[in-house]
């Protein structure tokens, strides 16, 4: 576990603590010097209402742009999606050249540096898990946290001390993850073509989600 993390809301652009992930990053920045190629800061108001938590950037995704979910087609869902059930405003670009504002909502990554693959092995998301907290205790009005596939719902139990098997992943499932508080968190399928395309996750699947979000925040 790295020293003095409880000091960091996001890790430093610099973040040394996972050396598979740094030497990746280090690749990438020989191969694409012009990308972000550092840890994905959280995006959004720490004062909003819903928090959605993601797995982690993809190479040509935010790992190129610099903001969650933007250069790749997860985003393209998530954000239309947004601007749909009024959590974002402005026009979405995938290259991030937009004047794109999120409204009432805020977007973290478990892990916030790119993986290989795209996947994240199980000390990494250990190690990346007090950004994910801090960044969560930041949001004072928090009442909602949607988790983008397994890895992201994990994360969060890992933040509130849960027990991964009471509380087993699904989509459209809600936990209460807070004795005494009306914190939710509900799962989704992650947004990403994978599941798009094999039908997993449909567009209206993650409507769906977005609608169930904004009812139990009593906007609809």
């Amino acid at each position: 576990m790295p020293e003095n993390n409880e000091k960091h809301t996001d890790p430093p652009h610099d973040c040394h603590i996972c050396p598979r992930l740094v030497q990746y990053r280090t690749q990438n920045q020989q191969k694409y010097p012009h990308y972000f190629n550092a840890p994905i800061p959280a995006f959004g108001d720490k004062n909003a209402e819903l928090a959605i938590v993601g797995l982690a950037p993809g190479v040509k995704g935010a790992n190129r742009t610099g903001r969650a979910f933007t250069g790749d087609y997860a985003g393209t869902l998530m954000y239309q999606t947004l601007l749909k059930f009024g959590f974002a405003s402005g026009t979405f670009n995938e290259n991030g050249d937009d004047d794109l504002a999120l409204q009432n909502c805020r977007i973290i990554n478990a892990v916030r540096c790119v993986p290989p693959q795209n996947k994240p092995e199980t000390q990494e998301i250990i190690n990346c898990n007090p950004f994910l907290a801090h960044a969560l205790e930041g949001m004072k009005n928090l009442k909602i946290i949607i988790a983008l596939g397994g890895i992201a719902h994990q994360a969060v139990l890992r933040r509130y001390g849960l027990k991964l098997s009471q509380h087993k992943f699904g989509h459209g499932l809600i936990h209460h993850i807070i004795k005494n508080s009306s914190l939710v968190l509900l799962d989704s399928y992650h947004c990403s073509r994978y599941n798009t395309q094999t039908k997993r996750l449909t567009e209206q699947q993650f409507y769906d989600i977005f609608a169930k979000a904004t009812e139990l925040l009593g906007k609809n």
